[in-house]
């Protein structure tokens, strides 16, 4: 059973940084592509950022030159650093990973999510 825990949220002022940690288990990690979403009150959870198992990232425009994912096999975690944070960055931020199945298609796996608050 995938289990993914978030952890790293709070409070900041804008201007601000943060770094996010996603905790995997009942994977094989370094096999699984990983990503984190957000979600903003009254708008639909959007994609923040994803990193291969190669490690080649991609990021949501709003992001770019902000944030930063990263992974580490070893301890079986993926990370965003966020930085220049923006009241606008204020979400509940889901880690993800997913697998893809012939039959079913794509099955995501999500954690319970961590709250980003930036404002002064």
């Amino acid at each position: 059973q995938v289990h993914l825990v978030e952890s790293g949220g709070g409070l900041v002022q804008p201007g601000g940084s943060l770094r996010l940690s996603c905790a995997a288990s009942g994977m094989r990690f370094s096999d699984n592509p990983m990503g984190w979403y957000r979600q903003a009150p009254g708008k639909q959870r959007e994609l923040v950022a994803q990193i291969t198992t190669g490690g080649s990232t991609n990021y949501a425009d709003p992001v770019k030159g902000r944030f930063t994912i990263s992974r580490d096999n070893a301890k079986n975690t993926v990370f965003l650093q966020l930085n220049s944070l923006k009241p606008e960055d204020t979400a509940v931020y889901y880690c993800n990973t997913y697998y893809t199945n012939f039959f079913t298609g794509r099955v995501d796996y999500w954690g319970q999510g961590t709250q980003v608050t930036v404002s002064s």
